[in-house]
């Protein structure tokens, strides 16, 4: 007989992703899409999936660009990473 396995989530004071358990319809694109593979798929169908080692997100988005529920997934991009466009006009 074999020992159970265990996986813990990277605990992370910053979470690049998050999933609204109350949208999320359980239907794993995201697992599926993400290059980084930071997802584990529910253990019960329909269930959100489990976003482990947030910190190698690439922030590159096709978790939610898949994602067919609008608003299910958030891409969290730190600070630093986020770019404030301004128009400027010519002088």
């Amino acid at each position: 007989m074999s020992e159970p396995v265990m996986a813990v989530p990277d605990p992370m004071v910053f979470t690049p992703i998050i999933i609204d358990d109350d949208l999320c319809i359980g239907c794993n694109l995201c697992v599926l899409v993400c290059q980084a593979d930071l997802f584990l798929p529910h253990p019960e169908k329909g269930g959100a999936p489990t976003v482990f080692y947030g910190g190698e997100c690439w922030y590159e988005g096709s978790c939610v660009d898949h994602c067919p529920v609008p608003g299910a997934i958030t891409l969290n991009t730190q600070l630093f990473n986020r770019v404030h466009w301004e128009e400027s006009t010519p002088s």
